[in-house]
């Protein structure tokens, strides 16, 4: 189990190349760039976490997964319109939505019925290497995209970040420990994604986030992912300056993820 755990990092990254190959031969490139005319204006994802925190309340990126490698399915049942309705009336400042569907069970049409069902911005949390990618998040409706230092080279992680800019998208790096903080910091960033989630043992620890604070300019808004699960949690990282969450799991098991939104941060 724990060489299999080890491994779905880059058995996910394989996959994305043969996914891509595929899209690419279904959609060309130029065909899927003339379609961003027809596509409304990025929702501004940052500033939507920055008037929250301005208002001295904890901004909560909801997330919206039907299931992962680690836990397989969290929520049967799962519609992702109610769910981004439920967020939307419990408080949360932005959305995430995995698209990956080999390993999260996600889908394009998830991301584009969760968007049309509220005014929220919305992250397409998925697995990017290619700048087809972006441009395809882009033609989507995605107000944000993922971008994860451990599935990416320098070179790549910088083309793809200016590709996103250029697009009008914010862009949520993710690192998991000191060294990929150290390569991300090179990107001048506005935002950081803090995952306390190990990629090779899947165990979280809040510490994660906590031990890279000292580490990071004081403009950068800095999000803590993973692992957040009780109102302790959530002091926890308020009493060290961190007030922007990434909340999955906890609200997906619940039977109505913007109640218990509501009850974890805003109570």
């Amino acid at each position: 189990m724990q060489d299999q755990r080890a491994d779905i990092l880059n058995r996910i990254l394989r996959r994305k190349i043969e996914e891509i190959e595929v899209a690419r031969q279904q959609v060309p490139l130029e065909q899927l760039r003339a379609q961003l005319g027809s596509v409304s204006d990025p929702r501004g994802f940052i500033r939507s976490l920055r008037d929250k925190q301005s208002s001295g309340l904890s901004a909560v990126i909801a997330e919206i997964k039907k299931a992962s490698p680690s836990k397989g399915v969290i929520r049967e049942d799962f519609n992702p319109v109610h769910i981004a309705e439920s967020y939307a009336k419990g408080g949360a400042s932005c959305l995430s939505i995995l698209t990956d569907r080999d390993f999260f069970q996600g889908h394009d049409d998830y991301l584009v019925a969760a968007r049309h069902a509220c005014l929220l911005p919305v992250i397409r949390k998925e697995f990017i290497i290619d700048p087809y990618q972006v441009y395809e998040s882009r033609a989507l409706g995605a107000d944000c995209i993922l971008l994860i230092v451990a599935a990416l080279e320098d070179r790549t992680l910088k083309d793809l970040y200016r590709l996103s800019s250029d697009l009008g998208m914010d862009t949520l790096v993710e690192v998991h420990n000191q060294h990929e903080l150290e390569r991300a910091m090179h990107l001048d960033l506005d935002i950081l994604g803090i995952n306390n989630r190990d990629l090779h043992s899947f165990e979280t620890s809040l510490s994660t986030t906590l031990d890279l604070l000292d580490h990071l300019p004081e403009t950068c808004l800095v999000v803590t992912e993973s692992g957040i699960q009780s109102s302790e949690d959530v002091q926890l990282m308020r009493d060290h300056g961190v007030n922007s969450f990434l909340v999955g799991e906890a609200f997906m098991r619940a039977e109505d993820p913007g109640s218990e939104l509501r009850a974890l941060f805003f109570a």
